[in-house]
């Protein structure tokens, strides 16, 4: 048997309403194998929609807290987590940028990514929250390296769950125009993304190149999205995430990769605006709990 724990976000939002559009949506009977249970954690509280208070940040600070006693005591297989408000949860003593370092912080993982994936694109980010202005100066070979390995061991788990036969092939975008024109627009794609590409390819002992590139982001999402490349591997955050948000708003699902069992969420907020008001769209969430049951499944 195994065992999907749910939180609920910010309850002031749209999760509890997605989360339980998405578990009576009949598609997931079809999805999920028989012996799957899902387990919503946290208490309900009496949240006004759209007026997110001290309460509402504390029970989704609970939850997030109680899905990790929960994963580490093996009564749960994964996470899946609904979307909060990051002031909120600042103002009650949450100190990470994301649920994503909270998670890796908690289950003791230092090797961890952020990773968006959909139905037409999957994206993995070498650098996250930092400003733009940083990037450059953040690149760093291994941690491409890094993400990339991370990234392959993804594609090729979806892969497998997905029954689908060969090796994965991962696109790495460039981080200048036209990824650098052989070092017209900077440095970077050569000196640092080029080599990280090389060594990547060598820590594969299988028959061809895995991953290519540097290719200029402004052509490789359209080949990536019909179906060429598996993943995509970016370079920052807006790189990724625009394509990935254009073309699988409804369908993608956040995940963090590298830890100890899987933790997805929906890929977006906590839409405030629309709380209660029989606006949402549970689809985003109906696919974070499909990715986390095939995970623990394949």
């Amino acid at each position: 048997m195994k065992k999907i724990g749910i939180t609920l976000g910010d309850q002031a939002g749209i999760g509890p309403e997605i989360v339980t559009a998405a578990l009576a949506d009949p598609r997931l009977a079809e999805w999920c194998p028989s012996d799957v249970e899902f387990r919503i954690i946290g208490d309900r509280i009496d949240a006004v929609p759209g007026k997110p208070d001290i309460a509402s940040a504390q029970a989704a600070l609970d939850a997030l807290e109680e899905s990790v006693r929960l994963v580490k005591a093996g009564e749960i297989d994964a996470i899946v987590t609904a979307p909060v408000a990051k002031e909120g949860l600042h103002k009650v003593g949450f100190v990470y940028p994301g649920q994503t370092e909270f998670f890796a912080e908690r289950l003791n993982c230092v090797d961890h990514a952020m990773c968006l994936t959909g139905e037409k694109l999957t994206v993995a980010l070498v650098t996250i929250h930092v400003p733009i202005s940083t990037v450059s100066s953040s690149l760093r070979e291994s941690e491409i390296i890094r993400v990339g390995n991370l990234l392959e061991k993804f594609c090729r788990q979806k892969r497998k769950s997905n029954k689908r036969d060969g090796e994965s092939k991962i696109a790495v975008c460039g981080l200048n125009p036209h990824a650098g024109e052989n070092g017209a627009f900077g440095s970077e794609d050569e000196q640092i993304i080029a080599p990280a590409i090389a060594k990547l390819n060598q820590l594969f002992d299988r028959k061809g190149n895995i991953f290519s590139g540097p290719h200029p982001a402004d052509t490789i999402f359209k080949p990536a999205s019909e179906g060429e490349y598996d993943a995509v591997l970016c370079m920052y955050h807006d790189q990724g995430l625009i394509p990935l948000k254009l073309l699988d708003f409804a369908t993608g699902v956040n995940t963090t990769l590298g830890l100890s069992h899987p933790r997805t969420s929906p890929d977006h907020g906590t839409a405030f605006d629309i709380a209660g008001k029989g606006l949402a769209d549970h689809e985003s969430m109906l696919h974070a709990i499909k990715l986390a049951v095939d995970l623990v499944c394949s």
